[in-house]
């Protein structure tokens, strides 16, 4: 094909990095800089269109320079500023979770329609490492139909087409285009790129983009840049050539449609090795998530129905911090290190904010139910929309006590004693504190009175078995080899397996030289060590738990692990602490699980993935899971901050951090005369729990326990009071067990409950959901895999509606 017969539409774009080999400040200066001269060259030629994403950075021009925000709502209205992305900042597209998804685009759409009236139709993550699988349906209900990316490249993902149709398992799909090359091609590259991209045009497609001028500090589309194009414009050797925007490239191809491919995929892989780098900013990430979700359906039933005030603007404000640190090069852990003390500013804000929410809400809450009886007030809030059977923990003023020995009693609602163990407190001046643990089922989204009577004499239950080198309950026997340290066996004692088939818990640290990104590479698998040489000792023993320590060493760091077994739950919990001191290494933790025909599957943002068992690094949310193919038995893995896993055959390894110099970008190569900063030094504490299950992970219960790992329960100490609620009581109700409820808040518009749900296994499903403190309820069709958003307005005479994410 001719290059005059393709035509090449000239897409004039600034990729503005706010944070990366900077502080977000001096991204500010840049984003200014940019738009400035952007506006000129508007001023300059006429023809020239301008195509920008990141409503966060809109907002900074808004604020700091009203006059310019208003040539830019001029140049929107014109339709020669392009808005693109309909996200808050273009994030790394593998961590956030599902949520924090659909908040990038609530908030900036709606940004983008009260401020510059319009909303993006294209979806924009141009530099963006990877793509999880479940963000073509995510755009789509956020009110995007089209998708740019770049990454991963062809020489990484050699089999993705440039221009195709991206699918998630629900059936939603987007249109979608791959830059080829650079999304800030240059002047002395322009007309090159413009006849390689021409050469790239698909069989029967005739149209295709080229992404020019230049990012960061480069001030986007240059003088030099608009009068080349004009030149190309006029040579008849040049492919066609027009100023265009991505809205217009895609209605242009539109007409391809029945022609294109569509992929049902996710779009992996580039820098692997982002998503175990900088891993303290990852398991923030996970808190701030967490607790603002629990903090908006408290603070939503606390309004609804106690008339307290709900905290709009301090949970948005929360929100916007975090959704600023999701901005792909912070999360990914590939900024320098001061960067990442202006993120930890960000989410110490957020917290602050969502702590304070959470707390007005549950004493709003507590102040309306009659606690007068006897014994001390404890209530215990479950913030999923399942009943919970859960380890509480939680500390109270205690008193002094016979022989120094603490007695305590604890009823439930019913009166019921229920079996309690005292463990260690933080406190150790020996001023009568108690930290105290029991297990019980907590009502969906809702709370438990319980009371706590002190110095009454619980009934004697015997402790779960637990010696220097084993741990047992009712479902599980576990053996530690004292001299490494890893799991010499663990049996299945329901189902009568053997869980593993080698050393399991087994530390391993590899050799890592690659830069921060790990740029090029997709296995990680050079062994130099194992953490060994343990120390095992018994922590806590009682009638609730067993706690045994295992301490272990490799080269000047320590790893200690704490298996935990219940007498009452079906998995085995482990607290992990580590002290790190390697550099250019990377620690796993390895899991060999026994089955034959491994099938390897990965939680993603609001879905699932099935990824074949090959050993590449993956990125994955809050579990992971290998079961035979015969769905006869398996093992799922959740942690509560990780992102990163690999599966080779049945061994499951969990990355827990890797230790390069901080944003070393190859060809760049450390300096062996110079000293550097490196990441992940020092102590890093994160959680994991072991779930061996009959059948597939569909059948049991993997997707709750791994929700419920990430979900600490609230609690208060509550004083004695009058009050109309009960002592037990739930908010939300759901028939069907594959159907969660994630969100529960007010409103944007605040007239209506905001309740978003999805389908965990893949399954299509009938479900009828139920608000029962509001009286209302209503049926809903769930295809496999779909997320819903339904609208419950506040006047219970109108109708609920199901609606989009954007709340429109």
């Amino acid at each position: 094909m001719e290059h005059r017969d393709i035509t090449v539409h000239m897409i004039g774009n600034a990729h503005i990095d706010p944070v990366w080999l900077w502080r977000w400040q001096e991204g500010f200066q840049a984003a200014w800089s940019t738009f400035r001269s952007a506006l000129d060259r508007m001023n300059e030629t006429p023809d020239f269109i301008f195509t920008c994403a990141q409503a966060a950075v809109y907002k900074w021009i808004e604020q700091a320079d009203p006059d310019m925000f208003e040539e830019i709502k001029q140049r929107v209205k014109e339709g020669r500023w392009q808005v693109v992305g309909g996200w808050w900042m273009q994030p790394d597209c593998n961590i956030p979770s599902g949520e924090s998804f659909v908040r990038q685009a609530l908030y900036a759409q709606r940004y983008f329609k009260e401020k510059l009236g319009v909303m993006a139709s294209t979806g924009y993550n141009v530099d963006s490492f990877g793509h999880n699988a479940m963000l073509p349906q995510i755009l789509k209900k956020s009110g995007m139909d089209n998708y740019v990316f770049m990454r991963p490249g062809p020489h990484e993902n050699p089999g993705l087409p440039d221009v195709f149709w991206w699918q998630s398992a629900d059936g939603s799909r987007v249109l979608t285009y791959r830059i080829p090359f650079s999304y800030n091609v240059g002047s002395t590259h322009m007309e090159e790129m413009a006849k390689r991209i021409a050469d790239m045009a698909p069989e029967g497609i005739n149209d295709m983009m080229e992404f020019y001028g230049v990012g960061n500090h480069g001030g986007g589309p240059t003088k030099e840049n608009i009068a080349l194009i004009k030149r190309m414009t006029a040579d008849p050797n040049m492919p066609r050539v027009v100023f265009s925007s991505p809205d217009q490239y895609f209605e242009t191809i539109r007409a391809y449609e029945p022609t294109l491919p569509t992929v049902i995929d996710d779009l992996q892989h580039h820098a692997s090795g982002c998503y175990s780098v900088n891993a303290w900013v990852k398991a923030m990430n996970r808190r701030c998530e967490q607790l603002l979700t629990t903090a908006e359906k408290f603070s939503l039933i606390a309004h609804t129905m106690f008339n307290t005030p709900y905290p709009q603007r301090e949970l948005t404000e929360a929100w916007h911090n975090v959704l600023f640190n999701q901005f792909h090069d912070t999360m990914a852990g590939s900024s320098i290190k001061e960067a990442y003390e202006d993120a930890r500013d960000f989410f110490g804000e957020s917290l602050k904010l969502a702590d304070e929410s959470l707390n007005y809400a549950v004493n709003s809450i507590i102040r309306h139910i009659n606690t007068e009886g006897e014994g001390i007030p404890l209530i215990a809030f479950n913030p999923l929309s399942w009943e919970r059977h859960a380890p509480i923990e939680f500390e109270m003023q205690g008193t002094k006590f016979e022989d120094d020995i603490p007695k305590a009693v604890i009823t439930d609602a019913d009166g019921k004693d229920i079996p309690l163990q005292f463990i260690k407190t933080s406190a150790t001046v020996g001023n009568g504190r108690l930290r105290i643990t029991f297990t019980d089922k907590l009502p969906p989204m809702g709370y438990k009175l319980y009371r706590v009577f002190l110095g009454k004499e619980a009934q004697d239950s015997e402790p779960v078995a637990i010696t220097k080198d084993n741990i047992e309950n009712r479902y599980y026997r576990m053996e530690i080899d004292a001299g490494t340290g890893w799991i010499k066996r663990l049996y299945d004692k329901t189902n009568g397996k053997e869980v593993f088939n080698g050393p399991a818990a087994l530390p391993v640290v590899i050799y890592d030289p690659s830069d921060t990104w790990s740029h090029g590479v997709f296995r990680f698998k050079d062994e130099i060590g194992r953490f060994t040489d343990a120390e095992t000792k018994v922590i806590e023993q009682g009638p609730v738990r067993s706690r045994l320590r295992v301490k272990s060493r490799y080269g000047d760091s320590i790893l200690t692990q704490d298996f935990i077994m219940y007498d009452e739950l079906d998995y085995i919990e482990c607290r992990v602490k580590v002290d790190w001191h390697e550099k250019h290494k990377m620690l796993k933790i390895s899991f060999p699980v026994n089955v034959e025909g491994p099938q390897a599957t990965y939680e993603i943002p609001y879905g699932y993935i099935q990824r074949p068992a090959d050993g590449e690094e993956e990125p994955g949310q809050q579990w992971i899971d290998v079961t035979d193919r015969q769905q006869d038995y398996g093992l799922a893995i959740a942690t509560d901050s990780l992102y990163s896993y690999d599966i080779e055959g049945n061994d499951m390894r969990i990355t827990v951090l890797r230790s390069p110099v901080y944003a070393q970008h190859d060809p760049h190569k450390p300096n062996p005369e110079e000293e550097y900063e490196y990441t992940d030094q020092g102590v890093y504490e994160f959680r994991y729990i072991l779930y061996p299950h009959r059948g597939n992970w569909q059948q049991s219960q993997a997707v709750k326990y791994a929700h419920e790992l990430n979900a600490p329960i609230p609690w208060v100490v509550d004083t004695w009071h009058e009050g109309t609620q009960p002592g037990v009581q739930d908010f939300i109700s759901i028939d069907a067990e594959n159907i969660e409820a994630t969100v529960m808040k007010l409103g944007e518009d605040k007239d209506a409950i905001i309740v978003r749900c999805y389908e965990t296994a893949e399954k299509e499903t009938d479900a009828v959901i139920k608000l029962p403190a509001f009286d209302r309820e209503w049926a809903a069709h769930f295809g496999a895999c779909e997320i819903k958003t339904f609208k419950i307005p506040l006047n219970s005479h109108e109708k609920i509606i199901e609606t989009n994410m954007l709340e429109l």
